[in-house]
């Protein structure tokens, strides 16, 4: 039985200069966080404590 290492998340950041992010999963096994930018097609990821230093969760963020 494979062990589950990532859970899959929909949360929405924004980062210093009010760019928001989209979480879409966070990675156990390596700690990072996995989110999309609004205009780039790949994901992108930070470490846990980075993205937690550099980045603010909204409730809402409308498109």
């Amino acid at each position: 039985m494979l062990k589950e290492t990532a859970d899959n998340l929909d949360r929405y950041y924004t980062d210093s200069r009010g760019r928001k992010v989209h979480v879409v999963r966070f990675d156990r096994q390596n700690s990072r966080v996995i989110f999309m930018r609004d205009g780039y097609e790949h994901p992108c990821f930070e470490p846990l404590k980075t993205f937690q230093e550099r980045y603010t969760r909204v409730d809402e963020v409308k498109p």
